[in-house]
């Protein structure tokens, strides 16, 4: 074997490693690694059995970084202990498995050992399959082939390792090929290893096909198959396997336990969910603080609020994510209290942690709050990700905040601070659009890459709320024509810009294009979209037809939007039909009685408007006041009519004198360019 001496200062990394051994010498000698570099076992030295009593080799077993391990391994080169097979080893799996090695020098180091055994070719793949870089990982295997080494069931454990993080299996199906010819395919341990990639990959037959013809099964083997079944959604078999295993003579160990936990979650089958809970409690499963918090994550995705807390609260210890869990929970439920107060109370947050409680307030209708929290996470340092800021555009939307949403976009997006996704551009081109700026949601559109049925919906709503009916029709169109199916929400927006547009027809023969075309059966959403044409433009015969013919209970939608349509065009009685189905289905909005005795007053219905006002004060319903919300300098700031309550009203009020006054000056200037 040729030398291996360190790179540089080989002389003071001697000096080094001669002063490290002696100071060390008597804690080698007692077999504990010694506490001045870890407390801890590591776990690159989990894979050796050998009972070591070398000083040097029992330090080289608790080696924490690389510069000690090259003062070891100065050391060993000056004693010649390196030219040794077992203590190279060591040395190369440190560099190529630790937390803190270093695979390229793991390269160097396995190109200068004469004749590598089976186990430092095991190493170099597993390093590189630990490293995320499988290519080269995979291209030992094949030179392991090629050169006709020696391989044992870990060398092709290792490489189907690898063959996980390509994006196709062809190289997996080679090393399956190499398993039959080498005779290796009835190895245990070896089939386990098919099952997990065929699983990993989602290829779930060819791994259902391997578990079926397995002689002999393991709590590896059945743990693996659920587990793929649950990776890819497929609970029902997960649960159904499971359910196999339990009356097999092979016992379920933790692992196993989530991945079922998870089935369960997936499916919200809160019995089943009980039921594994239970036989966890019988069988004296290890009840580690992984297998809690997935036992938490299953009650609260089941909804069972009641039944996470009780776990919660029976933790002895709990971690980042226990209290997360709880926090998503209560937020997703709509509790934002006790979320905010879990949040609060969290010992430690990570970026998760934040997201959660930001998408509770984005989601139930909190934006300002949710804004808020997303300043204060800014402002701690974290950096969000990618599902922090689609909650957070859903809120600039909600509020209208383009400011915020333009930073986030120049910041992160420009910036390339974040990679954008498909998910996230659809966040940004709803934000633009609910905001105002339908030409900035446009050009994000255009140069979407990739786009999926989310794109184009959000960008034919958009389109159709700011009045632009024949780009929405024309995008819907395209859409069709690049091969995408519409759904219910694609035909709300395309409705609804016939509605802006005034286009009766042509909503008429989309209406009746949905199911003949597309197989989708018009839901209370659409019928409101056509009540919504027929009444802009006069047809509130037909729009009263259509909502008493519905298969199905008008909405409060329906019924407002006839109620408007009559306002429109005044039309009192049917406008008294609309309102009084509205006052049925919601009481307390005092909107609706406004909005009829405003019809009544236009048409001069004097009594009418008097029978409104009257069923208000019988019914104690008060008028809401109209307000305004504006946002300075990150704080939003509501004002009611005639409101008096901010510090700073007066001045207010005086400014928007002035520019009231401002504006009459404007008016009585006379336009001297028209003139000339």
């Amino acid at each position: 074997m040729k030398p291996l001496l360190p790179s540089q200062n080989s002389i003071s990394l001697l000096l080094s490693a001669l002063t490290l051994i002696s100071q060390l010498h008597l804690h080698s000698l007692s077999l504990r690694p010694f506490s001045s570099i870890s407390t801890n076992k590591a776990k690159w030295n989990s894979t050796t059995n050998v009972i070591i009593t070398n000083p040097t080799l029992l330090i080289m077993e608790s080696c924490t970084t690389m510069l000690q391990l090259k003062q070891i391994q100065a050391h060993m080169t000056r004693t010649a202990l390196i030219t040794h097979t077992f203590p190279v080893s060591r040395v190369l799996a440190f560099c190529a498995l630790a937390d803190s090695g270093d695979i390229q020098y793991a390269r160097v180091l396995f190109s200068q050992i004469e004749r590598p055994n089976t186990y430092m070719w095991n190493t170099m793949i597993r390093g590189y399959c630990k490293a995320k870089i499988p290519t080269i990982g995979f291209s030992f295997f094949r030179q392991m082939a090629r050169e006709c080494v020696e391989m044992d069931r870990r060398s092709f454990v290792f490489a189907l390792k690898a063959c996980e993080q390509f994006c196709t299996v062809l190289e997996g199906e080679s090393v399956h090929c190499w398993i039959w010819k080498m005779g290796f395919d009835s190895d245990l341990v070896v089939r386990n290893g098919l099952v997990h990639f065929y699983a990993e990959c989602g290829c779930l037959n060819f791994a259902r096909e391997v578990f079926d013809q397995s002689f002999e099964r393991d709590v590896v083997t059945w743990t693996s198959m659920i587990d793929g079944y649950v990776v890819h959604n497929c609970s029902e078999e997960a649960l159904k396997l499971f359910n196999s295993m339990v009356m097999s003579d092979v016992e379920p160990n933790e692992v196993t336990m989530i991945a079922v936990l998870s089935a369960c979650s997936l499916k919200g089958d809160l019995t089943m969910g009980k039921s594994i809970h239970e036989y966890i409690k019988k069988r004296n499963v290890n009840y580690s603080l992984n297998l809690q918090n997935a036992m938490l994550d299953m009650y609260v995705k089941c909804g069972c609020l009641v039944a996470a807390r009780e776990v919660f609260d029976d933790m002895k210890i709990r971690d980042v994510f226990s209290w997360t869990i709880m926090v998503n929970g209560y937020a997703k439920f709509g509790e934002l209290d006790l979320a905010r107060k879990f949040f609060d109370a969290m010992p430690e947050k990570n970026v998760v942690s934040w997201n959660a409680m930001i998408a509770g307030y984005s989601q139930n209708n909190q934006p300002e709050e949710a804004l808020k929290l997303f300043r204060n996470l800014v402002g701690v340092g974290l950096h969000p990700i990618e599902n922090t800021l689609v909650c957070v555009l859903s809120a600039c939307g909600q509020l209208g905040s383009l400011d915020l949403g333009q930073w986030i976009h120049h910041y992160y997006i420009n910036q390339k601070r974040i990679q954008p996704s498909v998910i996230l551009a659809n966040a940004f081109i709803d934000m633009y659009a609910k905001c105002g700026s339908i030409d900035a949601a446009a050009m994000i559109f255009n140069e979407m890459v990739e786009r999926d049925l989310v794109s184009w919906n959000s960008m034919i709503a958009g389109y159709a709320s700011h009045g632009h009916a024949t780009k929405a029709l024309v995008l819907f169109d395209e859409m069709i024509n690049m091969g995408f199916k519409p759904d219910e929400i694609t035909f709300v927006g395309v409705l609804s810009a016939c509605s802006h547009g005034g286009l009766v027809s042509v909503g008429r023969e989309y209406f009746k294009s949905m199911k003949r075309n597309f197989g989708i059966e018009p839901t209370v959403e659409h019928y409101a979209c056509m009540i919504d044409l027929f009444g802009r433009v006069g047809l509130l015969e037909e729009a009263y037809e259509l909502i008493t013919k519905m298969p199905m209970e008008a909405s409060v939608a329906a019924w407002g939007a006839l109620l408007n349509a009559c306002r429109m065009h005044g039309n009192v009685e049917v406008g008294k039909l609309s309102a009084f189905k509205l006052l049925d289905l919601d009481p307390e909005d005092s909107g609706i009685y406004s909005l009829l005795a405003n019809i009544c007053a236009h048409e001069r219905r004097w009594g009418d408007v008097r029978m409104v006002r009257s069923m208000m004060r019988e019914r104690g319903v008060k008028k809401t006041p109209g307000s305004s919300l504006i946002e300075v300098e990150g704080e939003f700031y509501e004002f009611l009519v005639a409101d008096g309550s901010h510090p700073q009203s007066e001045d207010i009020y005086r400014v928007l004198n002035e520019i009231f006054l401002l504006s009459k000056v404007e008016d009585s200037v006379p336009d001297t360019k028209l003139n000339s």
